[in-house]
């Protein structure tokens, strides 16, 4: 079948439903239509009405507080204002070597007590040289016992027996609010603490530091997520800069691409390749600059996992690595426009009409903004309700002992704790505070509130975007539609498409996100399952999860799009969901040439421009917070991890780039499909003339024979599955 041409679309599959017939009536977007998918809007209102019920319940439950400040072995707050330990922000470990029990993995608290204390102890004492000391030194050791400790009238065996004060003190150092022995690594790789590497502890015995080292490690592995929080904090408002600057550089970029749209398409061709080129420039310069220093020669293997990640950056391999990528990226972005170079200018014309109908509809450009604003308020909702569900527990005690003892780890009640039989079978036994959790009914089901919000969160994004796709793509066929532009454009296109998307169709956009967000959900759980059995032995398991994985990844995928084009007809026609999925299938199975060369290519094109917002943004977050701008040093806030807030500027910097690119690619994918719908129902003669501009009939009509030629079935198995994004 080499060479042949095609000249019908029933060619390439034996059923792609009926071409649209001649209606001299029809002039664009459908205004008498009726509400379709009404069950489903009953649906979706319903689950908004539990979504804010589940809401109100995490509200009057959860106290975010848990989140902010660490507690104490009596569940009290350390630094909260407006309580006596308003001054005392910082919490002290009475032995910091049972942190190391796998106890702190499983319920996120050590097994020793916990006092919260002004300011971390700077130096080494015991509680024996302590009680034979100096008044000073008693007044210093008295800061980390409990309250009303009669210091100088109890013996030391009757203070530790009692849990009063610690064995004894090292000097520490206070890390997200926590005291933890102030360690370091001399050459060689001996470990000290305060300059020693071994140190009383209180009961006629000697520590290693080394030993520190491992309770450090358990207590660190809980404490990285608790570093990021602590940068966004003081950083979050440079965030919000970075991604104003994003979105207005995107919006700056759309008006422009709205008067010079091919010259700023080759400049964005151009700028992407020399930013990429940049980029492997700086890491070839810090690479070179790390040759000869101390310890840059060290393997990632070697380094293994360290909670600082700003280690790896002062490694050869790291940026070796990067530039690795990068080069990669760069050769595979230079070998796509060396391919398609022909099929990009033809790109490069339709969106060259595409901005012609944003310029008739100029308040196209501002929607996504309403978009950010609705999808901000579902983010926050969302994040809101899982962070008081997740601090709506109780606080739980339990039985924490040296000595063997029936009741160790059973929970308990402090207030009553001396008086009970656990008291009393085990008399070095404490009732400390061990976790949040709950025994009530709303405990039990607490796991469901948290599902149930991940999945709401989903369908309400999911809708946000249906309804921003379903706006754009009314709004661009009227003016597809309008045979005399800009004369026949209905007045406030965007508005009359938003009302009746809201008015009528509120059933389907919440039909096809539903469909999205359950594949979503599942995805998620999958990727759940997968993180659970990363060190299970079963590698049949493992190979049928990422089997399921990939099947559901195409799975959405294939939705993406389905609903993409279903959403363009029923903004058109207004029928319901299943329909219209249903006729934009076979209307671009009937158009499948023309389908694989423009719209990959297009969106290509557009994703360069969003490589290039992100890249600009991103370079300069990283001069910025790594404090390399020698002008605004001082500015840059003192971070822990200063790569926190660039991954969250670029990230953010995408997302915002992605919804103003979106309206050209909404654009794009609605007058090919009006073509197309164009094509059937007319032939261009004077009692059916075409809706589309001469310029739009030449650019679709060469798109044709480039792929003819390759033949029906390389076009199918090539071609479809690359626009469906499977490939």
């Amino acid at each position: 079948m080499t060479g042949q041409r095609i000249s019908k679309p029933d060619d390439l599959f034996l059923s792609t439903g009926e071409s649209r017939k001649f209606d001299p009536n029809f002039k664009g977007p459908i205004h008498n239509r009726g509400c379709t998918d009404i069950l489903c809007c009953i649906l979706f209102i319903l689950a908004l009405l539990g979504y804010f019920t589940v809401g109100i319940i995490a509200w009057s439950q959860g106290d975010p507080r848990k989140v902010i400040y660490p507690t104490d072995s009596r569940g009290q707050f350390c630094g909260q204002a407006g309580t006596p330990l308003e001054k005392k922000p910082l919490l002290f470990y009475f032995n910091i070597l049972k942190c190391a029990s796998p106890l702190v993995l499983l319920e996120f608290q050590c097994p020793t007590t916990q006092l919260c204390v002004e300011s971390c102890p700077n130096r080494h004492l015991t509680l024996i040289k302590a009680k034979v000391g100096n008044k000073d030194d008693q007044e210093y050791y008295k800061k980390y016992c409990k309250e009303d400790v009669d210091f100088t009238g109890l013996s030391p065996p009757q203070i530790l027996k009692d849990g009063l004060c610690p064995a004894m003190l090292m000097p520490s150092k206070a890390f997200t609010r926590r005291c933890l022995p102030a360690l370091a690594t001399l050459k060689g790789g001996v470990v000290v603490v305060g300059n020693e590497t071994t140190f009383d502890d209180g009961n006629s015995g000697t520590v290693n530091a080394s030993d520190v080292l491992e309770s450090n490690i358990a207590v660190e592995a809980r404490q990285v997520a608790m570093r990021i929080f602590e940068d966004y904090t003081h950083s979050w408002h440079w965030i919000l800069l970075g991604l104003v600057i994003a979105m207005v550089i995107s919006l700056i970029f759309i008006v422009l691409l709205r008067f010079l749209a091919g010259i700023m398409v080759w400049i964005m061709i151009i700028l992407v390749i020399l930013v990429i080129g940049y980029g492997i420039f700086h890491c070839y310069m810090e690479f070179a600059s790390l040759k000869g220093e101390p310890g840059a020669d060290v393997t990632i293997r070697d380094l293994g996992l360290q909670t600082d990640f700003s280690v790896y950056l002062q490694i050869r391999q790291t940026w070796l690595a990067f530039m690795i990528i990068l080069a990669i990226v760069e050769f595979i972005i230079i070998l796509l426009l060396i391919f398609l170079r022909k099929r990009i200018l033809i790109a490069i014309a339709l969106i060259k009409e595409a901005s012609r109908a944003v310029g008739h509809v100029m308040s196209s450009l501002f929607y996504p903004l309403l978009t950010f604003a609705l999808l901000a308020v579902v983010i926050a909702y969302w994040a809101i309700t899982a962070v008081f569900l997740s601090t709506s527990n109780e606080q739980v005690y339990k039985v924490f002992n040296t000595s063997n003892c029936s009741f160790s780890r059973q929970t308990c009640n402090p207030k009553t704790f001396n008086s009970s039989n656990a008291s009393l079978a085990c008399p070095d036994a404490e009732c400390l505070f061990a976790f949040y959790g709950g025994e009530t009914l709303y405990h039990k089901y607490l796991i469901l509130f948290q599902f149930y919000n991940v999945f709401l969160f989903f369908w309400c994004a999911n809708f946000v975007t249906a309804l921003g796709q379903v706006t754009l793509s009314g709004a661009f066929a009227s003016y597809y539609w309008a045979f005399k532009k800009p004369e026949d454009i209905p007045a406030y296109p965007i508005f009359a498409s938003l009302g009746r998307a809201l008015r009528y169709h509120t059933g389907s956009l919440a039909f096809g996100s539903l469909i999205l967000s359950l594949v979503q959900v599942i995805r998620v759980l999958l990727e759940y399952l997968d993180h659970k059995l990363k060190g299970a032995q079963n590698k049949f398991a493992k190979f049928l999860l990422s089997c399921l994985k990939c099947c559901f990844w195409c799975l959405e995928k294939c939705i993406k799009f389905l609903n993409r084009n279903a959403y363009i007809m029923i903004a058109i026609y207004g029928k319901n969901f299943c329909t219209a999925a249903r006729d934009a299938f076979f209307l671009l199975m009937r158009n499948i040439i023309r389908v694989a060369v423009l719209d990959k290519v297009t969106d290509f094109l557009l994703f360069l421009g969003k490589l290039l917002i992100v890249g600009i943004v991103g370079i300069f977050s990283f001069f910025f917070f790594s404090g390399r701008i020698k002008a605004v040093e001082q500015a840059a806030p003192s971070l822990n991890y200063y790569w926190v807030p660039i991954l969250t500027v670029v990230v953010g910097s995408y997302l915002i780039a992605h919804g103003f690119f979106s309206v050209y690619a909404m654009c794009v994918d609605t007058l090919f499909l009006c073509f197309c719908e164009d094509l059937e129902r007319n032939d261009g003669s004077s009692e059916r003339p075409y809706f589309m501009s001469p310029e739009l009939h030449d650019i679709l009509s060469k798109s044709k024979p480039i792929l003819a030629e390759r033949g029906s079935i390389y076009c199918i198995s090539t071609y479809l599955p690359w626009y469906f994004g499977l490939t």
